[in-house]
């Protein structure tokens, strides 16, 4: 491709609308435009790396034996009620009517439309097992897109689905897709890491992510390498404690806190770690408030929060009367001591001795707080996020954690779906069973901005080999003014494209620290510069993009250099 003819435009500046690196890099490099909130147009040297991203992930599944088909976009909502996610899916489900007032949704996800075409397709067992894959445009109403590609509303999706007569038939779909995937992200040259995870509102009894290991993830990933394991921090479990508390040191009484409403102001205030502190939370339940008490540097999990027996779900804090009705006083001051509403405890504040709580009274709190001595220890439940230290889940590791990006999610549905929408086959003894399913999803537009976040420098993007848009960049100096160096620069572009590489010819009139620029923002593997001074010797100007120096080579060893 000659640059020339390509109609490609970047940009020096750091566009303001731009909050994440690859975001500014994605508009910087001519990859995308924005057309609306959370739309993008794909401009072609974007589409080149979205292209090669779904080449190697629709290899990866037929090679997996799934077969691709294409569902429409467009939904209706009969599906979704059939389903119950027509209310369930809330105000991230587009809706639309017809001209004959009849309702539709811009599909967000597609098992409501599979199931459908197994309920229709499907008769025997004998057909089984059977998994059918698309690549297609998903819009999701985000309340707040942001970070470009990373959570738009219109995105591009792999999204396959798997049918088994059994359980274990299922496990085995569920572990081949596990393998497929693995295969995509070696292949796409990103460093991932396999999660257990929340099915969310998929649903399923079993669900794992694919994440990109990226600083700027929104996901948090606690992992130990030394015994394999990985979670996402919503789904890592904390253990019960198990230790000998520390003896009461002193005194249980009440203190002045005035003003201090939150940890942070009451541990300025007493001179107190906030480890030392309990904080109760007063959220809304099914039969009236529940009071969920954790130490004060730690931070409620959602997740497992709303699975309590009596938590209403989605979690959601308590109204300022229903507090006042909880606990005698205004939020603020909340502590499990004579509070008359169910109170959950957190695991880890059984390991605290002479802590600080709420006193229920506004502006007080009670300090050196003793369990078995001023306060009664229930059964603890797990509550929290997990924190960098904590014991793996079978004890035998250290936890660490580190931000990942969400590009993959694998989900065992069993018959959530089946069940509903009556997708059923005849088994082996004649009678008629219902489907067991399995999900699949790959962010195919998500990876591309992904694959940026972890793959760059000050000057620009560094893609891994198999998502470059072009392999290699020709730099010719002074190619306007030298028959030289438009002849070698000709013949070494002919050459490199007609064994087959991605090959992008910079002949514009420009300076040649501009062209560089340019080279290094769209992240080029490989840079070979032809001038007067090397031809003049035989030889290239050479740069691979992570490298710091050019080196010169041979002319004649360029073609063997990129094909190596």
């Amino acid at each position: 491709m000659r640059y020339s003819k390509f109609g490609l435009t970047t940009q020096k500046e750091v566009p303001a609308e731009a909050e994440i690196v690859s975001h500014q890099l994605m508009l910087r490099a001519g990859l995308i435009r924005r057309l609306t909130s959370g739309i993008f147009t794909w401009m072609p040297v974007g589409l080149r790396v979205l292209r090669k991203v779904e080449a190697i992930v629709r290899e990866e599944m037929d090679r997996a034996g799934a077969l691709e088909l294409l569902m429409p976009a467009v939904q209706p909502a009969e599906l979704w009620e059939e389903s119950g996610r027509w209310d369930q899916y809330g105000n991230l489900l587009l809706r639309l009517r017809d001209r004959h007032e009849r309702d539709y949704c811009f599909g967000p996800t597609h098992e409501e439309v599979i199931t459908d075409v197994a309920r229709k397709e499907l008769r025997s067992y004998k057909q089984l097992p059977l998994n059918w894959y698309q690549i297609q445009t998903k819009f999701r109403d985000e309340i707040r897109p942001r970070f470009g590609v990373m959570r738009s509303r219109e995105f591009i999706m792999k999204d396959a689905y798997s049918f088994d007569i059994d359980a274990e038939g299922l496990e085995a779909s569920y572990q081949a897709m596990h393998a497929a995937y693995t295969a995509i992200f070696k292949r796409l040259g990103l460093t991932f890491r396999v999660v257990d995870a929340d099915s969310g509102e998929i649903g399923g009894s079993r669900s794992q992510e694919f994440h990109v290991l990226a600083e700027s993830g929104e996901d948090a990933i606690a992992y130990c390498d030394a015994d394999g394991y990985a979670s996402n921090v919503e789904s890592a479990a904390t253990l019960p404690f198990t230790g000998e508390r520390a003896a009461p040191a002193r005194d249980f009484e009440k203190v002045a806190t005035p003003g201090a409403r939150s940890i942070e102001q009451l541990c300025k205030m007493l001179s107190v770690a906030p480890e030392q502190t309990l904080k109760t939370l007063i959220v809304a339940g099914t039969d009236g408030p529940v009071a969920l008490v954790l130490r004060g540097d730690h931070e409620l999990n959602t997740v497992k929060a709303q699975k309590l027996p009596g938590v209403a779900t989605p979690l959601t804090m308590a109204d300022a009367a229903d507090v006042i009705a909880a606990t005698g006083c205004e939020p603020g001051f909340a502590g499990p001591i004579g509070i008359k509403v169910p109170v959950f405890f957190d695991h880890a504040t059984a390991a605290l001795s002479d802590f600080v709580v709420g006193a229920n009274e506004v502006d007080q709190h009670f300090v050196g707080v003793n369990f078995g001595r001023d306060l009664e220890l229930p059964a603890t439940v797990d509550l929290r996020n997990v924190v960098a230290g904590d014991p793996t889940p079978n004890g035998k590791g250290t936890l660490s954690i580190a931000r990942g990006i969400e590009v993959g999610h694998i989900f065992q549905l069993g018959t959530k779906y089946s069940e509903a929408l009556g997708a059923r086959v005849l088994n082996q003894d004649g009678k008629e069973q219902v489907l067991e399913m399995g999900c699949y999803g790959i962010g195919i537009t998500r990876i591309v901005g992904a694959a940026i976040e972890q793959n760059n420098d000050e000057n620009g993007i560094i893609w891994p080999d198999a998502l470059a848009p072009f392999q290699v960049v020709i730099v010719p100096i002074n190619l306007q003014r030298s028959a030289i160096v438009r002849e070698a620069s000709e013949q070494l572009y002919n050459e490199l494209s007609s064994a087959g590489l991605d090959v992008l010819f910079d002949d514009r009139d420009a300076r040649p620290g501009v062209k560089f620029a340019d080279a290094e923002l769209l992240g080029i593997p490989h840079r070979l510069v032809v001038s007067e001074r090397g031809l003049a010797n035989g030889e290239l100007e050479y740069r691979q993009r992570r490298d710091t120096e050019s080196r010169n080579i041979k002319r004649e060893e360029a073609l063997n250099l990129l094909q190596g």
